[in-house]
């Protein structure tokens, strides 16, 4: 089985520093939404992996969290495209939990959900702690710069060796490249 992890925020869609609380506030990334329509019809599953803490901080409520979800379903398929399940930390960011990113806890529930080993999957974020999540686990790291990818080079702790690009459509325009 094919597989590819997103984050959520910064990667699909616009993030913003007050968190999105709505589905009015969630709004694709030019080209993201094509983008996972590419990756579905090529024949892989399409997962997302996010940190909410806007739940555990009681920003917005599991009721709204499922509605701004809803909406994002609903725009991929019209692009053509199908996410398969989506994996979400709603704990607050002083949370010991082990789900929230960089902690390995989504992408384990990815493998164990989808009966699949993790290695060599690309997973696409935009922040350290996304990538740092998936190298735990054997996942292949890819950076995007939209959302706070251009921060998260700018802040000189990146791993060697990943790739960088300037979007998802970009990054799923390599990873549809490469030999299967």
């Amino acid at each position: 089985m094919k597989l590819v992890i997103l984050d959520r925020d910064g990667v699909i869609n616009f993030d913003s520093d007050q968190f999105i609380k709505s589905p009015q506030e969630w709004l694709p990334i030019p080209g993201s939404l094509d983008a996972i329509a590419r990756l579905y019809q090529a024949g892989f599953h399409v997962v997302v992996a996010s940190n909410q803490s806007g739940v555990g901080r009681g920003l917005f409520d599991m009721s709204m969290l499922n509605a701004i979800h809803a909406k994002m379903h609903k725009l991929v398929i019209q692009a053509g495209g199908r996410i398969d399940a989506v994996f979400f930390c709603p704990h607050a960011a002083d949370s010991r939990c082990n789900c929230r990113k960089p902690k390995p806890g989504l992408f384990q529930e990815i493998a164990t959900r989808m009966h699949r080993d993790l290695r060599g999957v690309p997973a696409v974020g935009d922040s350290l702690r996304d990538l740092q999540a998936a190298q735990t686990v054997g996942a292949r790291p890819i950076l995007v710069k939209t959302g706070k990818g251009v921060r998260t080079l700018e802040g000189g702790q990146m791993p060697d060796g990943i790739p960088v690009y300037a979007d998802l459509a970009e990054a799923v325009q390599a990873i549809l490249a490469e030999p299967t």
